[in-house]
């Protein structure tokens, strides 16, 4: 029911290991939840991963086509890694701001510009978007990760801790790939089945599985 609920457009997923593990191991992972969620991004698959953390993307291509526009998107010096779902409907005008600010595009799509806004203005940059979105930037330098959803949550991005592990990912499927999710959150099923609709206030039907709230940052 949940993924039913879920928008399509590509799907992102995610998994940060603070102690860190084989990389080979993270990629096997990320891959097992990218593969859950192929039917949201028909056009593609990417996978970054690194000791500590492991991004992964399926791609629905609309904007840019080409291979330029392809994820997880790296900054330039290889610093800052994108998974992102969703469209920045005023990119063009971003891109001409960053332009003027010295950045450089090699695609012609939103990806590069959201990952170049956050190279230019940090976290804050998603005070400057119009549009939905849900993504996840990993900085390898600073061994930190940042998530953030649309201000209505249009685009979906569920998350859960599990042995001192964080996963993320576009539906609850993709977490199933990797997690045991066995347990039912009986309050939020109750609400459900009591009241036929699906409040958005962080619970899920799964047990520990939160639904990252709209216009939230993480």
């Amino acid at each position: 029911l949940e993924s039913t609920i879920s928008s399509s457009m590509c799907g992102i997923a995610g998994i940060v290991h603070p102690q860190g593990q084989a990389i080979a191991e993270q990629e096997r992972q990320v891959t097992l939840m990218t593969r859950a969620i192929a039917h949201r991004g028909p056009d593609g698959a990417g996978h970054f991963a690194d000791e500590q953390a492991a991004l992964g993307h399926r791609r629905l291509a609309i904007l840019d086509l080409s291979d330029a526009a392809a994820q997880p998107m790296h900054s330039d010096d290889g610093r800052l890694v994108l998974a992102f779902n969703g469209e920045i409907y005023n990119f063009v005008e971003l891109a001409a701001e960053l332009t003027a600010l010295g950045h450089h595009f090699k695609s012609s799509g939103d990806t590069e510009v959201l990952l170049k806004a956050f190279l230019q203005w940090g976290p804050e940059c998603v005070q400057r978007f119009n549009g939905m979105w849900a993504f996840a930037v990993w900085d390898r330098a600073a061994r930190t990760l940042f998530i953030s959803r649309d201000r209505l949550g249009v685009k979906p991005l569920y998350y859960t801790e599990n042995a001192g592990r964080l996963y993320f990912a576009s539906e609850v499927a993709a977490l199933r790939a990797v997690l045991p999710l066995h347990d039912a959150n009986a309050a939020k099923l109750h609400d459900y089945l009591a009241y036929g609709y699906r409040t958005n206030d962080g619970a899920t039907f799964f047990a520990g599985v939160h639904e990252l709230k709209p216009g939230t940052n993480l």
